[in-house]
């Protein structure tokens, strides 16, 4: 994932910062506690192809983010 992209792509539902999760191809909205998958490369943000995240996966990103 481009870091600049990553920088300038937010969650469409909150408007918060996403935090990019390598292993699972997914960008991480905590705002939100959506994990929006991307495929090939493209981030998909569309709310309904996006997946909850549970509160033992919120914590964990949440540890690893500064500011969080």
């Amino acid at each position: 994932m481009d870091e600049h992209l990553l920088d300038i792509l937010v969650c469409p539902v909150t408007k918060g910062p996403l935090i990019y999760d390598r292993e699972r191809q997914e960008l991480i909205s905590l705002s939100a506690r959506l994990a929006y998958p991307v495929r090939d490369g493209i981030p998909v943000m569309l709310p309904e192809e996006a997946r909850q995240i549970f509160q033992e996966e919120y914590e964990r990103h949440r540890k690893k983010t500064p500011g969080a």
